[in-house]
Formats: C-alpha cells, sequence, structure tokens
C-alpha cells in the first residue's frame, strides 16, 4: 500500500528506509501525554501517531495484567474502543500473545496462514490481513505488546520491523507508567496476585484464608488455585469483595509477610550455607508435589520433593528445583459400582496455574536441545516460584517436536520403556543444559532418585568441554559434586533400559564423552562385563561421591542389594549412608493445631521446629483443650470424607438412599483409623481383612467402634494392586461394613491433608523391610495423631514404646505367606489389646487421659526428628557444603 502524506521528504534515508528519528520522539512523546498521571490517555495518543506514521491500519498496545499470564488491550486506533480494557487474552493465545511469550518481534503477511492465529470476534479485526507486533520492554521487563495492522497482506521488511521496535522502546515507559498507575488504583489485585504467583502462600495459613474466603466454593472446586481464582475476578468485582469482607487489611499483612519473607538475609542457609549462593544446589526429581493445584506428582516421591524445596526455602539454602512439567499430569482416579479403578487424563491449563516462562540470560524464553539419533528434542522452560526458592520444569510440547515427541512429557509415568528413557533424558540432560542457559551453574547436583541420572554425564560432558580434559579426569571432578537419594529397595522401582534403546537416545552424548558402546553400558551395569541393562540406580551410585538411603533400615537394605559395586568390601562397608525423610510443618499442620501451638510452644516456633527442647512444652498443654481441637479436626475430616463420598455417588447415578446413607458416614465418637499410600501389593492395604469375621466384629461393636478411611491409586498398569483396592472399596457396599468403611477417591495432597489432619490412628503394614521410609505417618504425629506401624522404614527408628503402636518385633520370614499371616494376626492384636482399650478409656470429663498422654509424648519425641527443616539441615551440613568445597576442616586418617 502506498505511505501517506504524513510521511514527508526528509524521513528517509537514501537506502530508501525510514529514519528512525521521524518515527517517534521523545519530544512527541512528552507533547502527547495529555496530562502527568494519565497514561491511559497518553497510550491512546501514541497508538493514533504510529498508525499514522506506518501507514497501518490499526495500533494497538497490549498490557500485561499482574498475573503476567494474560494481556489486556490499553489503547487502539482502528480496531473498536469498547474492546478497551475488556478484551484479553492469554500469552499463549494468538500472535499478540506469541510475541509476549517469546519476547521477540513476529512479522506476518497473511495472518490466517499462521498457526497461531486465533480471531477475537469482539475486537472487530475481520478484514485485517498483516500484522507485526514488537514486544515493550521497560529496563529489562517486559510491560506488553505494541501491533500494528493492515486490511492489505503487507510484508514488513526488516528496517520497518527494527523502526518499530525503536518506537516501542520509547512508548515502553508509558506502558509502565499505566501498569504501576493501575497497581496504584488497585493494590488489593496486585498484592493478590503477587501471593497468587508465589507457592510460598500454599503454607501460609493467613494467605490460604484469603484466598478461601473470596468464595469458598469457587476456591474448592478449581482445586485451591488462587491464580484460576482471581481469573475470575475483575478489578470492580475483586474490590467489591475486597471491601464486603473487610480483607484489604488482610491482602496488606499477607503481602508485607512475603516480602518480608523474601527479603530476609540472616537465615540459617547464610550462616551455615554461604558457599552455595553463587553456585547453587540443583535439586532433580522427576515429580514435585508442591501443592495439589500443580498436579506433576503422584505420591511420595513427589511429595517429598515438594517438602524438600520449600523447607529448603524456608532456611534460606541456595536450591533449585529441576524437573518436568507434565501437561495431563498423573491420572484423576475414578472407581465404578464394582469398585474397579478407572484412569482419566485431563489436559492442565497453563493459565490457571502459578507459572511463567523462564527468561534466560539473553533475554529471551529458554529452549533447550537434546539430541538422539531419530533427531534433535526441543524443550520449553516453565519457572514455578517457591518461596525463595525457583523450580524449573521442562514441557516438550513446543514446535520442531515431532507428534510423539510433544506428547513425551504430557503424563507422568505413562508409556514404556521408550517414552521413559525419553522423559529421563529431557529431565538429566535438558534440564541442566536448561539451568546453563539461564545462567545458572550449579555448585551440587543432587539427584532424587535415579530418574535423572543422566545429568551427571551432561555435567560431564561440560566439563571436558570447559577445562579440556578427558572423560577419566573429568568423572571424579564431578562426582565429589553429586549427592544421589535412592529411595527404594523394591527391585521394580530401579528403571532400567536395553542396550539398543539407550544407543538410541544417548548415542550423540556417548560419542561427546569418548567412550564405546560397551564402555558407555558399562556404566548403568553392576557387572561392568555382562549384558545387564542399563540401570538408572547403578548409573547415580557410581558417578556420586555421596549416596544415601532415606531410612537407616533402608540403608541397611540399600547396602545389601549393592554390594555388587563395592567389591571385595564387607556388606557395612558399602559407601551408601542415610538421611531419613521428614515433612514439611508449616504445609501439614493444621491451623488448628498451628495456634494451639503458637500458644504453648511460643512465638516463632516453627522457625525452630528441628530443635527438640521447642517441643517441650506440649506438655504444658491442657489434656481437654488438645483432645477438643483433635475432635474438631476429626469432624472436619469425616465432613469432608462424607462430602467427597456423595459426589462419588452422584457420579455413578447410585440411588438416592446410597447418596442419604453417605451423607452420614462415620461417627466423630468412634475410633477412626485411616490408610492413605499407593496401592501396591506389598503395602498390604488389605492385611486387616485377613480375619472378616474379626474385622466385623470389631467395627460393630456398640460400645467400642472402629472405623476406617481409605485412599489410594493403583499404578494403572498394576493389575493386582488393582484388586486390593477394589476388594477394599466394596466393602462400602457390605451391609457389615458400609458405615465403617469408606473409600475416598483421587488421592492427592488435599485428601491426604484432610485424612492425616483428622484420623487418631495411622495404618502402615507393608511387608517389611519393603518400605523405605513412609512419610504420612510422620503428618499424623504433628496434627496428634498415633501410628500403627509395622517396624519399617522411619517408624522402625521412631517408635519407643509410649509414642504410637507397633505391629511385630521387627522380625521377617522367609516364606511370604508365614510373613503375611503373623502380621496380620499380630495388626489384630494390638488393636483388641492396646488401640481400643486405650482409645475408649475414658474419665469422669470424658477424657482418655492415657491416649492423651500418648499423643503429647509423640508430638515431643518425634516432631523435631521427622520434620523436612531436620532433613534438610542434614543435606547441608552433610553433603550439599562439603560437596561444594565449603568444609573447614576433614581430617581423613588411615587413607
Amino acid at each position: 500500500m502506498d505511505r501517506p502524506n504524513e510521511l514527508i521528504e526528509g524521513q528517509y534515508q537514501t537506502d530508501g528506509s525510514l529514519d528512525a528519528s521521524y518515527v517517534l520522539t521523545w519530544e512527541e512523546i512528552s507533547k502527547l501525554a495529555a496530562e502527568p498521571g494519565k497514561p491511559a490517555d497518553t497510550l491512546m495518543n501514541v497508538v493514533a501517531l504510529i498508525a499514522k506514521r506506518f501507514g497501518t491500519d490499526v495500533c494497538s498496545a497490549y498490557l500485561l495484567e499482574p498475573d503476567r499470564a494474560n494481556l489486556v488491550l490499553a489503547a487502539t486506533l482502528g480496531l473498536r474502543r469498547e474492546c478497551v480494557g475488556k478484551l484479553r487474552m492469554a500469552v499463549n493465545e494468538g500472535l499478540t500473545g506469541l510475541v509476549a511469550e517469546e519476547v521477540r518481534p513476529v512479522a506476518v503477511e497473511q495472518v490466517r496462514n499462521h498457526p497461531r492465529f486465533k480471531y477475537f470476534s469482539e475486537s472487530g479485526e475481520d478484514g485485517y490481513q498483516s500484522f507485526l507486533g514488537v514486544p515493550l520492554i521497560d529496563r529489562g521487563v517486559l510491560q506488553g505488546v505494541l501491533v500494528v495492522q493492515t486490511i492489505e497482506a503487507r510484508a514488513f521488511p526488516e528496517n520497518e520491523i527494527r523502526l518499530l521496535t525503536e518506537a516501542a522502546k520509547r512508548v515502553a515507559p508509558v506502558v509502565s507508567e499505566a501498569r504501576t498507575l493501575d497497581r496504584f488504583i488497585a493494590p488489593a489485585q496486585e498484592r493478590l496476585w503477587a501471593l497468587a504467583r508465589n507457592l510460598w502462600w500454599s503454607w501460609d495459613h493467613d494467605s490460604v484464608s484469603l484466598f478461601r474466603d473470596l468464595d469458598p466454593i469457587r476456591w474448592r472446586q478449581l482445586n485451591h488455585s488462587p491464580v484460576a481464582l482471581l481469573n475470575e475476578y475483575p478489578l470492580d468485582k475483586l474490590e467489591a469483595r475486597a471491601t464486603e469482607l473487610a480483607l484489604h487489611s488482610r491482602i496488606n499483612y499477607a503481602y508485607r509477610r512475603l516480602r518480608e519473607y523474601q527479603d530476609a538475609e540472616r537465615t540459617w542457609g547464610a550462616r551455615h550455607a554461604g558457599i552455595l549462593r553463587p553456585r547453587p544446589v540443583a535439586y532433580f526429581s522427576a515429580e514435585f508435589g508442591v501443592h495439589e493445584s500443580l498436579p506433576i506428582y503422584s505420591g511420595g516421591l513427589g511429595v517429598l520433593a515438594g517438602d524438600h524445596i520449600k523447607s529448603a526455602s524456608d532456611l534460606g539454602i541456595p536450591l533449585v528445583g529441576v524437573g518436568l512439567f507434565y501437561g495431563q499430569g498423573y491420572f484423576r482416579q475414578l472407581l465404578d459400582r464394582d469398585g474397579w479403578q478407572h484412569e482419566e487424563y485431563l489436559e492442565t491449563d497453563v493459565n490457571q496455574l502459578a507459572m511463567e516462562t523462564a527468561i534466560g540470560k539473553n533475554g529471551r524464553p529458554v529452549q533447550v536441545q537434546v539430541d538422539t539419533r531419530h533427531g534433535a528434542i526441543y524443550a520449553k522452560v516453565w519457572r514455578v516460584k517457591v518461596g525463595r526458592c525457583d523450580l524449573f520444569l521442562l514441557d516438550s510440547d513446543v514446535e520442531g517436536n515431532t507428534p510423539e515427541d510433544r506428547e513425551m512429557t504430557s503424563r507422568l509415568y505413562g508409556g514404556d520403556g521408550r517414552v521413559r528413557v525419553h522423559q529421563e533424558l529431557l529431565l538429566g540432560v535438558g534440564g541442566l543444559r536448561a539451568l546453563k542457559a539461564l545462567g545458572i551453574t550449579p555448585g551440587v547436583l543432587h539427584l532424587n532418585e535415579g530418574h535423572s541420572g543422566f545429568a551427571v554425564l551432561e555435567a560431564i560432558r561440560q566439563r571436558m568441554n570447559e577445562e579440556g580434559i578427558s572423560f577419566e579426569k573429568a568423572v571424579p571432578r564431578v562426582a565429589r559434586e553429586v549427592v544421589f537419594t535412592t529411595h527404594t529397595p523394591v527391585p521394580a522401582g530401579h528403571d532400567r533400559f536395553d542396550a539398543d534403546l539407550v544407543e538410541e537416545h544417548l548415542g550423540p552424548l556417548r560419542e561427546a564423552l569418548g567412550l564405546s558402546k560397551e564402555g558407555f553400558m558399562a556404566l548403568g551395569r553392576e557387572n561392568p562385563d555382562s549384558d545387564e541393562r542399563f540401570c538408572m540406580t547403578v548409573l547415580g551410585l557410581k558417578l556420586s561421591r555421596r549416596a544415601n538411603a532415606v531410612s537407616s533400615l533402608h540403608g541397611e537394605v540399600s547396602r545389601a542389594m549393592w554390594t555388587g559395586l563395592s567389591p571385595g568390601k564387607l556388606e557395612d562397608a558399602v559407601p551408601i549412608g542415610h538421611i531419613t525423610n521428614g515433612v514439611h510443618v508449616p504445609s501439614w499442620l493444621a491451623p488448628q493445631m498451628f495456634r494451639l501451638y503458637d500458644r504453648h510452644l511460643g512465638t516463632g516456633w516453627h522457625l525452630r521446629s528441628s530443635g527438640a527442647k521447642i517441643w517441650d512444652g506440649i506438655d504444658n498443654v491442657d489434656d481437654g483443650e488438645l483432645w477438643e481441637t483433635h475432635f474438631n479436626l476429626k469432624s472436619q475430616m469425616i465432613e469432608f470424607v462424607r462430602r467427597r463420598a456423595v459426589k462419588q455417588a452422584q457420579r455413578r447415578d447410585e440411588p438416592r438412599a446410597v447418596l442419604q446413607q453417605l451423607a452420614r458416614v462415620l461417627s466423630p465418637d468412634a475410633l477412626t483409623i485411616g490408610f492413605a499410600r499407593r496401592f501396591a501389593t506389598y503395602k498390604r492395604a488389605n492385611l486387616i481383612l485377613a480375619d472378616i469375621e474379626k474385622i466385623a466384629s470389631m467395627v460393630n461393636d456398640p460400645k467400642r467402634p472402629v472405623q476406617f478411611v481409605f485412599a489410594g491409586k493403583s499404578h494403572p498398569l498394576d493389575e493386582p494392586g488393582k484388586r486390593v483396592l477394589q476388594q477394599i472399596a466394596q466393602l462400602m457396599r457390605d451391609p457389615q461394613f458400609s458405615e465403617k468403611f469408606v473409600f475416598v477417591e483421587d488421592y492427592d495432597n488435599n485428601v491426604g491433608r484432610h485424612l492425616t489432619q483428622g484420623v487418631d490412628v495411622w495404618l502402615n503394614n507393608p511387608r517389611r523391610p519393603l518400605e523405605a521410609s513412609g512419610t504420612s505417618g510422620q503428618k499424623v504425629v504433628l496434627n496428634g495423631g498415633l501410628n500403627l506401624s509395622v517396624l519399617d522404614g522411619w517408624w522402625a527408628e521412631a517408635y519407643d514404646g509410649l509414642n504410637g503402636f507397633a505391629i511385630g518385633n521387627g522380625r521377617t520370614h522367609s516364606d511370604m505367606n508365614v510373613h503375611d499371616a503373623r502380621d496380620g494376626d499380630d495388626l489384630m492384636r494390638v488393636l483388641r489389646e492396646e488401640v481400643i482399650p486405650l482409645y475408649y478409656q475414658r474419665d469422669r470429663d470424658g477424657l482418655p487421659r492415657g491416649w492423651i498422654q500418648r499423643m503429647k509424648r509423640t508430638i515431643r519425641t518425634l516432631g523435631w526428628r521427622f520434620n523436612a527443616d531436620r532433613m534438610v539441615m542434614d543435606y547441608t551440613l552433610k553433603c550439599y557444603v562439603p560437596a561444594a568445597g565449603g568444609t573447614s576442616s576433614d581430617l581423613r586418617l588411615g587413607l
């Protein structure tokens, strides 16, 4: 199209290109400002001038909203004016979103031919063919997008793209002022968004209550996602609701506390782990269970990783998490009328999550590339703020990948060995490359299980290139910086891959390391000269200087499992230690118990919860106060279970009589036992049913009734586990058990919180010694519940005879049937002779004094030990600081 007359002669340089100084000057912007403090009017004048100068039919400015995940039309010439302030789009929508998502100019001659084209009918853009958008960046921070459009198809040459980019630089401060003014006008909205975008809120009870109070029903329906909730609240509605509920002071208080938390300098980590500040710990894990609103975890391993990163944040340990973003997460569990588990996979809407695109040191969104024999795999990177720490998640659903590779990260633990090796290659190699693109040089690599073992190989490759050394010399230099944690004593839990699968995916990396095929396979074989499959745990153990199990007993089991890696050494000398798992106290402690501890342990007790002395104050708590607090939590849990049971039955179109029965299932007065974990057969969820007549008599005792709440998922391919689950679920339809057994579908962090905060007793009866640690019972401890457990995992080192109950004496039997029968008999004996009598033994005030004394003892003796702060401190002092070379002394006598 012809340029308009307004572009007078003299505005072109000799090469025919526009002179940048004539496109938009600082003086013109100043003159266009209608009044100081009115950036919206200035923007309207600016877009009109740019459209005129560039000879385009449309010029529009879009501002990033406070959530930084959505854009809103702020000013336009050419689109419908009534859309200003109303037309919104996510940064992953349309061409304008593409500019913001990739932080680069996008020029398209014919928009309908572009895969990212999206038509917004309300804008009136029907007839526009061409598109040019550039990012608006002020002081290095993306503020929005500037767009020009034309009716006729127009190819924008490089000089016009450059000049519009220059114009955007001059407009950006006006945009920044507009966004800042919005914050000044609406501080409640801005501060709520700041809280929502950092998962610190998930373990801060005051912040959680803020979001819940905005809309309790939607809060529950949106899986407790504040981002999803705030997306439904425009400014006027949010302000009205905040005023109605008098939330402004609470919002300001929570926001101030977040800022103080983030800015704190005198942390435990600052005192004890200063060496990690310039080169932080990179904590790799295949799953992270930080909160149920970010569904990228399946169970204990992920929840442990989530607790680890949260405690690292609280302690001020310089640590970044590295994982994968699973677009469909783990499956949603649905039971049919026969109690059989069905799996449903749902796409996760990233716009409803507290995530943002990770920006590299070059100012561009990070994208990594990992080469394989069948081509390159690409991945984008998401950033999640977890308090003071960052969690980076790789996502293979990007352009340039094959359909198979785009689906690679869609499901956690889905697919076959080929999918698994794909995922683990991306997690390890891609994860370390992502950190490099982000400008992060880790001083320690912590591999949470073998899934991320390939990260060590990539670290060796990088060290070889950086220092110009051989593989043999690089290995010990990298290995001294690697911490490897093994989590399972079950052989099936260790990933193994065939040689051809390894070569197909790791061939290019193998060649870069200068290794032969056999030499490379030997890294993952216990016996290098054998034809074993490549084992990720073997790789992790061989290439790490520090390796640990997750409980004392698990350490013994692991040393026995991997003696072959230490030829000539006695079993006890195998270099695998242990750091027993713990749980993040603020995440799992009920608000009511938190307030009780505030009153009796002293303000700020949770900042010192890893010290034994702080818990002594529990003995000063009045028995009645502790029991009443526990009883209220139990009642809340029962209401939750009833609500979920009715919802499940409604989905199955159960008769009205069934719904009515489920609405009143369970009694707050009955001894309530909880069991919630993965339904693998070795965890023996059905051990309690070994003698069905005895258990029926027990639950139906009118004077001393017992009731059970079960939850948990079985792996989609675990048919035996599904049958155990079905056996439990079917008891809800048995007249003998219908009101005393409840199975809660779709176990996640939310279900786990309710159950661990409300049960009287937590049942755990795995086949010893197959439970590496187990942490669910530790959550119960914090809330005053008692454990009834086999002496396995953490309970084997925790039980003192008076702080809970034990099944068996820690001995096993070589015959599995004898082993199970013996444990089943002992479980019934302990229930009948110890648990039930103690619970129902009441004084004249109706209080079970003996039971309460045991509650206090379990809190006092276990609360400080099985605590994620203590766990992360142990990792820091015994692993991270030494691995980073930060110890002041290390005398190795006799070596």
